[in-house]
């Protein structure tokens, strides 16, 4: 057993937020939330932004969980719930190759982290607008957001290396099965 009863994963596209978050699921036995699902209808169609706020909020009031993705108007609400907040903050080169690799590795179906009836495709505009722009556009914020939650006491943990995220889950795996249950 961990201390940890929510622990938010947050990062780029292809940092490995969904990968990591079944990971800690299988360590830790929290259930596993992914926000695209709350966010997508079939056919890629983006639903209206207070159903999705409603659906991740009513999901985050949930009292255990390991929530993956991004979604930036309900981060505070749910960083506010979580025990430990995982920022992936995974070099470009390797974003941008594990987003290639998931697009030709699931083309055609939607992925089990995905909403149903939303197939991967391989999108040159999400990949050199979105996931490769991410240092320009987002990094800095999510760089703000994690020293300010850190500031206030919050737990974090940056990780910038694929390394770094492998030491994590043994750091995690050690705790869980060295904690009294």
């Amino acid at each position: 057993m961990t201390d940890f009863q929510r622990i938010m994963v947050i990062g780029g596209a292809g940092s490995g937020k969904s990968t990591l978050a079944r990971r800690i699921g299988a360590i830790t036995g929290l259930p596993v939330i992914h926000i695209d699902p709350m966010y997508w209808n079939p056919g890629w169609v983006q639903k209206p932004g207070a159903e999705t706020t409603a659906l991740v909020l009513e999901a985050a009031a949930r009292p255990d969980w390991v929530f993956e993705g991004n979604h930036s108007a309900t981060m505070e609400a749910r960083a506010a719930r979580a025990d430990l907040i995982v920022f992936l903050d995974l070099p470009r080169h390797v974003r941008v190759r594990r987003v290639i690799w998931r697009s030709l590795r699931h083309y055609g179906r939607s992925r089990p982290d995905m909403a149903r009836g939303c197939p991967e495709q391989f999108d040159r505009d999400f990949i050199f607008g979105w996931v490769w722009r991410f240092e320009q556009t987002h990094r800095p914020a999510y760089l703000e957001r994690m020293a300010a939650w850190s500031a206030r006491g919050m737990r974090v943990a940056h990780l910038s290396r694929p390394r770094d995220v492998r030491r994590f889950e043994r750091a995690l795996r050690l705790e869980v099965t060295s904690s009294p249950r």
